[in-house]
């Protein structure tokens, strides 16, 4: 399966939530997407379905394959702890949603694009793979050539907000992962208990 590429309004109406940030189009039609709009009659979900519809909403709003995501369940049942939270944790410790977190770019899909060309460091290290799990005390950063790059410093200007497990800063152009993030501490409306629920069968 490939990366979803397609509309993101469509996919943030069939979940009722804005997953890709701010969007006029779903503002208008902040109804499931169908040829009979909002007045189409829907049949009452299956509890399999509300937790299916869960698994995927986390999924297209991380920008994570089925099976990156399958394995970042496992190791988050390894791990101590209540599954669902260390779950959210290894999402936002992806090195591409930490770029988008940083205000590095207004989307993660930009911030995955300035992962794979080779924009950013971690540890002074050239890292091009999104999915790269930072751990705590990893230094993030804009590469030397890359500190003039439009789209980065257009992120930067528009004002991003700041989160309590990053620490920035803009002279350098560096973040720094200092925490695993809480679950309360993340913004992202996702009812993780669902996914544990939906790979627990």
């Amino acid at each position: 399966m490939a990366r979803y590429t397609g509309p993101t309004s469509k996919i943030a109406r069939r979940f009722r939530d804005p997953i890709f940030g701010p969007d006029k189009a779903y503002e208008r039609k902040n109804y499931p997407p169908g040829q009979h709009g909002p007045n189409k009659r829907r049949g009452k979900q299956s509890e399999y379905a509300i937790q299916l519809m869960e698994k995927q909403k986390a999924k297209y709003t991380y920008g994570i394959l089925e099976k990156q995501f399958e394995n970042l369940f496992e190791k988050a049942s390894r791990m101590r702890g209540i599954t669902g939270e260390n779950l959210m944790a290894l999402c936002e410790a992806r090195l591409d949603n930490t770029v988008y977190r940083l205000g590095l770019s207004t989307t993660r899909r930009g911030a995955r694009q300035l992962v794979t060309h080779r924009h950013i460091t971690v540890n002074g290290e050239v890292v091009n793979v999104p999915s790269y799990s930072l751990r705590v005390g990893d230094v993030v950063a804009v590469r030397e050539k890359s500190k003039s790059l439009e789209s980065i410093t257009n992120s930067l200007g528009s004002g991003s907000k700041k989160f309590d497990w990053l620490d920035w800063n803009a002279g350098s152009m560096t973040g720094k992962f200092i925490s695993v993030p809480a679950r309360d501490m993340i913004p992202e409306n996702i009812k993780e208990q669902l996914i544990v629920e939906l790979y627990s069968k």
